[in-house]
């Protein structure tokens, strides 16, 4: 349970680069997500370029770490694969999700950058990776070796648990 209750988001980066294997086994990790009806529309892009991380952090209101990053992933959900909203987003989420995870694992830290609180951050970013009108973006996933160390917190609260009705 380690991996659950002690990784933490991590803002700040060392400039050591990230392994090609490393940047292969977080993707792996989040195609391994499961996805509602198991029809897995995700598509990732990798960004290492250093003016669009910076460009990208200049964009985003609470991505300023994006710039500091090594790198950074974009999830994005094909919604002409899962055509239902709701279920893109959860598919997209839960693969970011496991990238995360993986990144702990593999002693680096990330970062959820959420997008959805601005919707002309979509048109951005779509100009930006020149996104196809079908790919939807979902989050940004910074990465990369960590330059801080945060302690876990115990997040359990009894009284936010309920049995068989609220």
């Amino acid at each position: 349970m380690d991996i659950l209750f002690n990784r933490r988001s991590i803002r700040k980066y060392t400039d050591q680069p990230v392994e090609k294997e490393k940047i292969e086994m977080i993707l792996r990790a989040g195609m391994a997500a499961p996805s509602a009806h198991n029809k897995q529309p995700w598509e990732f892009i990798v960004i290492d370029d250093k003016k669009m991380l910076a460009d990208i952090s200049e964009m985003l209101k609470y991505g300023k770490m994006i710039a500091k990053a090594p790198l950074c992933f974009l999830m994005c959900i094909d919604k002409n694969i899962q055509d239902k909203d709701a279920y893109a987003v959860q598919d997209g989420s839960v693969a970011a999700q496991n990238m995360l995870l993986a990144m702990y694992e593999l002693g680096l830290g990330g970062v959820w950058v959420n997008i959805e609180d601005n919707p002309s951050y979509r048109d951005q970013i779509r100009k930006i990776h020149n996104l196809p009108e079908n790919i939807y973006p979902i989050c940004y996933l910074p990465c990369g070796y960590r330059d801080e160390r945060r302690r876990p917190t115990d997040r359990y609260i009894e009284e936010k648990i309920h049995h068989n009705k609220f």
